[in-house]
């Protein structure tokens, strides 16, 4: 299988002018573990902020990210360049799983059914052609379905986060703001990551300055507590295996979880797009073989008890920055992140974040998730203006944020995301076939092309 064996690029130092480090290539070793450890950085604030956020393990969330990304660049052949980090677009499906009263076991099993629906999709796109992406999943429909996962995670922040601790929830989101606007190159990529150091610290000196506070705890009960409990993490290992478990079944929980499988495609599919664009080399040809890996790697990180995986635009990012593509960078970052895996002290400083920095980095993630259907719909030059685009979108949308229920039976009802994403799917298919002919002519390009700025800053997982 390919992927090894990367040429030296030029004197091995750095691209030469105009040039780029493609993906069979490399700088020098010294050079690639250092970018491999700048890809490590880059992907960590989302990565463990979406399993701390889920209720799973944030060790072994680093830990099976490295060995996800292993087997994407065996399966792709070494011709994409990505990093498998922990999707977000699962966040507002483990509150409602939670809600329901499933656990860990449940959502990592509803997580592994979505894994193998996307390994199938992607099996039958590397069947079908990429074409077929477009003609099932159109950017209207993708870019709805990607808006009500960010905003129905609303709730959670506002009823579980923020009052936590109001301040410190109020000083990071401004603080990440800031970063992200401000900040340049590489530095903006870890925006996330630096508003989490940042509240970490607040706490930390509102704690020496201002004492216990009496809010809210994790468990929701109003209690005096310290804002940093750093307990767990003087009795923390140095040196230890993450906490395994076996994932269950259940066909609510499997339903709630499928719709993000169009989230996943979508994103996939822009980040294959970006990667070729930004190197030369066209990967049409290889979407379905991304979109088909991706799905088994998910399915591997699950069924020991991690979160899903997907492609990360900070990453990509970090490429487009440094003009270095090369796999071999993210064989190195893939072991940087087994070996942090298996430092039980570094979870529990993980899992020690404050309640209230969480709520100030969610109103921004939770926000900027959401605000990356808008951007699908610009990018693909979207008219909801046309009422077949309009009616669907509207009515799915605010289904997904309101978190409207259709009951069944006693024991079967369709909610939220679920819902809100197969009105939008059925709804937009429905009314095409019935839509007279200058409604149905107004097409979008195809893959969704530009779901992130990749040069720019921006990133959407």
């Amino acid at each position: 299988m390919a992927g090894f064996g990367w040429k030296l690029h030029g004197d091995g130092k750095s691209p030469a002018p105009g040039a780029v480090v493609k993906p069979d290539e490399r700088l020098s070793w010294g050079r690639t573990v250092g970018l491999g450890a700048q890809h490590v950085v880059a992907m960590f604030g989302a990565t463990f902020v979406a399993p701390v956020l889920m209720g799973l393990d944030p060790n072994l969330a680093v830990m099976v990210s490295g060995v996800a990304t292993i087997f994407f660049l065996l399966v792709t052949g070494g011709r994409i360049p990505s990093y498998l980090g922990s999707s977000l677009s699962f966040v507002g499906v483990a509150a409602v799983i939670k809600a329901q009263g499933g656990d860990a076991a449940t959502l990592t099993g509803a997580m592994l059914v979505v894994g193998a629906v996307l390994a199938a999709c992607g099996a039958a796109v590397k069947a079908a052609g990429a074409r077929v992406i477009h003609v099932v999943l159109p950017p209207v429909v993708t870019g709805a379905v990607v808006m009500l996962i960010g905003f129905n995670l609303a709730p959670v922040t506002a009823g579980t986060y923020w009052p936590q601790d109001q301040w410190t929830a109020l000083l990071t989101m401004l603080f990440t703001g800031l970063a992200l606007v401000v900040l340049r190159g590489f530095w903006s990529r870890i925006a996330i990551f630096l508003g989490l150091v940042f509240g970490y610290t607040i706490s930390w000196v509102f704690d020496r300055i201002f004492g216990k506070i009496h809010a809210a705890n994790g468990a929701g009960a109003v209690t005096d507590h310290w804002r940093l409990d750093l307990s767990g993490v003087d009795k923390a290992q140095w040196l230890g295996l993450p906490t395994l478990h076996a994932p269950s079944f259940s066909a609510s929980a499997v339903l709630v979880a499928l719709p993000v499988v169009v989230a996943l495609i979508a994103e996939n599919a822009g980040h294959v797009k970006a990667v070729g664009e930004m190197t030369g080399d066209p990967l049409d040809d290889r979407m379905g073989a991304a979109i088909m890996a991706d799905g088994a790697a998910t399915m591997i990180s699950t069924s020991v008890g991690g979160p899903a995986t997907t492609t990360y635009a900070e990453n990509i990012g970090v490429m487009a920055a440094t003009r270095v593509y090369s796999t071999a960078a993210y064989w190195c970052a893939a072991g940087f992140a087994i070996l942090f895996g298996l430092c039980p002290k570094f979870g529990a400083v993980i899992a020690a974040i404050p309640g209230g920095v969480l709520g100030g980095i969610t109103v921004v993630l939770y926000g900027m998730i959401g605000l990356l259907g808008a951007q699908i719909w610009v990018h693909n030059r979207v008219d909801l203006t046309n009422p077949l685009h309009l009616v669907p979108v509207a009515s799915g949308v605010i289904i997904g944020i309101g978190n409207v229920s259709l009951k069944f039976s006693d024991t079967f009802s369709l909610s939220g995301i679920a819902l809100g994403t197969l009105v939008v799917l059925i709804g937009y298919h429905v009314l095409r076939l019935m839509a007279p002919a200058h409604m149905r002519q107004q097409q979008s390009p195809l893959l969704d092309e530009g779901t992130s700025e990749y040069d720019g800053g921006t990133s959407d997982c």
